[in-house]
């Protein structure tokens, strides 16, 4: 097997350059999440980390999902599941990969989901007025708002 068999455009110094390893990134990141995470989350996270080709990284994610190690649950925004078998080969497996790349990819990705909860949890609304606007900014739990100030 080749030491490095993965397209390299886009990939920071110490990316992965391997499909193997990116696989096992994907499957990484999907079950050290506390929540689901989506297909394109996982680009994000990935691309713009520069860890991995955005066409290497996509391939691997159909393989891992064609193997049975990732599943996908439908709907408008498919979300990423780690099955049984994936959990698996994840514990297995994750210690090849560098540590520095399983710190980045897990610490991006919980920025990510950080930023996604606030702007669920913070709504801003901009009403323009005849002259000036209103900007009314709530805090949210779920539908219940907790808290409104219009400036």
């Amino acid at each position: 097997m080749e030491l490095y068999d993965a397209f390299t455009e886009g990939i920071e110094p110490g990316g992965l350059r391997n499909r193997n390893e990116i696989k096992t990134l994907i499957c990484y990141l999907v079950s050290h999440l506390d929540t689901p995470i989506t297909k394109g989350q996982l680009n994000d996270i990935i691309c713009e980390e520069g860890l991995a080709n955005y066409f290497e990284l996509n391939q691997a994610l159909s393989e891992v999902i064609d193997n049975g190690n990732i599943s996908i649950k439908k709907g408008d925004d498919p979300e990423l599941y780690i099955t049984e078998i994936g959990k698996q080969n994840t514990q297995t497996l994750e210690k090849d990969l560098p540590y520095t790349v399983r710190e980045t990819a897990l610490n991006a990705a919980v920025r990510l989901q950080t930023r996604l909860r606030r702007e669920r949890e913070h709504k801003i609304e901009i009403i323009r007025l005849e002259k000036g606007c209103d900007i009314t900014m709530s805090v949210l739990d779920g539908e219940d708002v907790l808290m409104s100030v219009t400036i």
